[in-house]
């Protein structure tokens, strides 16, 4: 069985490239630059465990962050202390914590 690393990965995320980071907060939704798509692609496909997401905490109104376990049935871990009420807002919020999971280094972009 091949265990991931991320050190090995055909697309390493370049911390500098804050000009990715600004284009996604710009336009969540898309269209988005072949290099933004590399980098949420590389996002979306890290190991479920530990990986940062966006869970409702009521439908169309609120929304609090979560870190899957990567345990079929084992609930993710719930980010309580803050509440979202716009998607975006979570949305970025996510990317960023993703961002440091890959990069090392906190997203000091707004």
């Amino acid at each position: 069985m091949h265990v991931y690393d991320p050190a090995d990965s055909v697309f390493p995320v370049d911390p500098a490239r804050t000009d990715l980071a600004r284009e996604f907060r710009a336009n969540l939704r898309g269209p988005h630059s072949e290099e933004l798509r590399r980098v949420l692609h590389r996002m979306r496909t890290t190991p479920l465990r530990g990986r940062y997401c966006a869970i409702v905490k009521e439908p169309f109104e609120s929304w609090v962050i979560g870190r899957l376990s990567g345990v079929r049935g084992e609930p993710p871990e719930v980010f309580e202390d803050r509440v979202f009420t716009d998607l975006g807002e979570v949305e970025w919020e996510v990317f960023r914590l993703r961002w440091k999971q890959l990069t090392g280094e906190d997203l000091d972009v707004e």
